[in-house]
């Protein structure tokens, strides 16, 4: 049951990575998202299979970029 209230609580709680990094994408394109998170996969030939490769892979980055996903859809 506690389980059940804390997902309930959390905005990420069923959004694919994939999905986070396309609306990222789209909001603000890959040089932009580059200047945000300074983060090879967003600098340097861009795409979403590499940058979703890379972010599984490295949990602080996840998270810089879970981070920046939610402050996107507060400013909305």
């Amino acid at each position: 049951m506690e389980e059940r209230i804390e997902q309930a609580n959390n905005p990420l709680h069923g959004v694919k990575l994939a999905d986070i990094v396309e609306a990222l994408q789209k909001a603000y394109g890959w040089e932009k998202l580059g200047q945000l998170i300074r983060i090879r996969c967003f600098t340097h030939d861009p795409s979403v299979k590499s940058s979703l490769t890379f972010l599984r892979k490295t949990p602080w980055a996840r998270e810089k970029v879970e981070q920046l996903y939610l402050k996107m859809l507060r400013s909305k």
